[in-house]
């Protein structure tokens, strides 16, 4: 997500600095097209309204900075179903995993708005930093990364009780945040001193700082997480990070004074909005270049992709609307009205169109190899999982198995059936779970089993008894009847 990096101190509760002096980047930006606009005579042509095929149940939220608050789109439709108010100069936005919450930087008012996605109200407001400008969402849902940019560091928010639990220092000018999609590493765009800090999420410790571009606002991650995508507005240009190296291994050139950038869900796509030329370039992830340049509103300042890929909404700062592209004709086939000076957009989950599975999973003991008494294999267990979608086996899917560690994988045959072979004695309040990870086809699936033994029984072994405590019958003289 794109923000502003930084405010003038005289503007109201920045608390911020300029880059080189002479006030806050957004208003300058925002005046400067302006004038050149009315000096040409030039107008932004509004493509004509047409239904789209979006996403049922799908809504897109919207970041007002000027008009403090969220517009709700529900993009069945394309229109604002509801309006919230929330902090002060809102410049950001996301939405957790599952789609119940929806969190919001308000960067005058230094904190953050928690809406409940089901009664899009808010239902909590937590203080972060100073400015806050960029947010994002673990792919848990548990942890909320807050960059401020007139502090310098991350707020990390546990969003089981609404409070910030960790404050992390990073770069000058944290503007775009952005976690990788296992939530290993959060990467945070420093505006002010051009480069990227990596954090690790397991320590909250900066381990890596990558140098990019001048003036880098916003950052997004490949949905591999193999690659992060830099806008760098005052150079004009996408840095592109090998994650595996953390080196930048290209620089993409795009319009004038790019400032949001978002990755389609396949990864193949990169979209980018250029504040100034009012476009979106759109960027080949194979080739890193620019194949189509989309004309949208009056200074874009964010873009986000629809979860089937299928659409691409860009917030236009200076004309209040949204811009929806078509991503198969590259056309912009919508405008929606929104609140004043939109800077945030982001979607909902989309309903997933994947097949349910179930995955169900039994425990047998092993046959011993001889018997407890001549001092044999104690045996272990056979996990046996099945996978089914429909009630129909599925074949040739890779089946994990853990308890706490990993014991193996294996993968399902023409029955659905995949088993992993556990050795040696178990605990007896061991439990053994079975996994599927899913695909573009199938929805992931779990179970696990718990094998308990009963408290009064112990172990065989432990119940034979001791060679002085067995019987012994005594003997008779020889020839004597018993």
């Amino acid at each position: 997500m794109s923000g502003i990096a930084v405010r003038a101190a005289s503007e109201p509760g920045s608390g911020g600095r300029s880059r080189g002096g002479g006030g806050s980047l957004w208003v300058l930006l925002r005046a400067w097209v302006a004038g050149v606009a009315v000096l040409a005579g030039l107008t932004v042509p509004l493509a004509v309204a047409t239904p789209a095929a979006a996403q049922t149940g799908t809504f897109a939220y919207v970041a007002n900075a000027t008009s403090d608050t969220v517009s709700v789109i529900d993009t069945a439709t394309n229109t604002v179903t509801t309006t919230i108010p929330v902090g002060d100069t809102p410049r950001n936005v996301a939405v957790s995993p599952d789609g119940s919450l929806v969190y919001v930087a308000n960067a005058d008012s230094d904190n953050v708005s928690v809406i409940d996605a089901a009664t899009n109200t808010v239902t909590a407001t937590v203080p972060v930093g100073n400015a806050p400008s960029g947010v994002a969402v673990s792919p848990d849902g548990s942890l909320v990364y807050v960059a401020n940019a007139a502090s310098d560091n991350v707020s990390v928010i546990d969003t089981s009780t609404n409070t910030v639990t960790t404050t992390i220092p990073v770069g000058d000018g944290p503007n775009g945040v952005a976690v990788s999609p296992d939530g290993s590493l959060v990467y945070v765009a420093n505006a002010n001193s051009d480069n990227v800090s990596v954090i690790d999420t397991s320590t909250n410790t900066v381990t890596t700082t990558i140098p990019v571009g001048d003036n880098p606002l916003d950052v997004a991650v490949s949905p591999d997480g193999s690659l992060v995508y830099v806008v760098n507005t005052f150079a004009g240009n996408v840095s592109v990070i090998d994650t595996s190296t953390n080196t930048v291994t290209a620089t993409v050139p795009v319009g004038f004074a790019p400032n949001g950038v978002a990755v389609s869900p396949d990864g193949s796509l990169v979209y980018v909005t250029n504040g100034f030329s009012d476009s979106v370039s759109v960027i080949d992830a194979a080739t890193n270049t620019v194949t189509t340049t989309i004309p949208v509103g009056d200074f874009p300042r964010d873009v986000a992709v629809s979860p089937d890929g299928s659409f691409v909404y860009v917030a236009n700062g200076n004309s209040d609307n949204v811009s929806v592209i078509d991503a198969a004709t590259n056309t912009v086939t919508t405008t929606i009205p929104v609140g004043d000076g939109p800077s945030g957009v982001a979607f909902g989950p989309g309903e997933d169109e994947r097949t349910p599975t179930t995955l169900t999973l039994k425990a047998q003991k092993q046959k011993k190899k001889y018997p407890y008494a001549l001092g044999g294999d104690h045996g272990g267990l056979t996990l046996k999982a099945k996978l089914t979608a429909e009630g129909l086996p599925l074949e040739g899917k890779d089946i994990t198995f853990t308890n706490a560690v990993l014991l193996c994988t294996d993968t399902t045959d023409e029955r659905g059936k995949a088993t992993c072979e556990v050795p040696g004695k178990q605990d007896k309040d061991t439990c053994y779970t079975a996994s599927f990870a899913g695909d573009d086809t199938y929805l992931p699936s779990t179970v696990t089993l718990c094998k308990k033994r009963d408290n009064d029984k112990t172990d065989l072994l432990s119940q034979l008894p001791s060679l002085s405590e067995v019987p012994v019958p005594a003997l008779s003289p020889l020839g004597a009847s018993a």
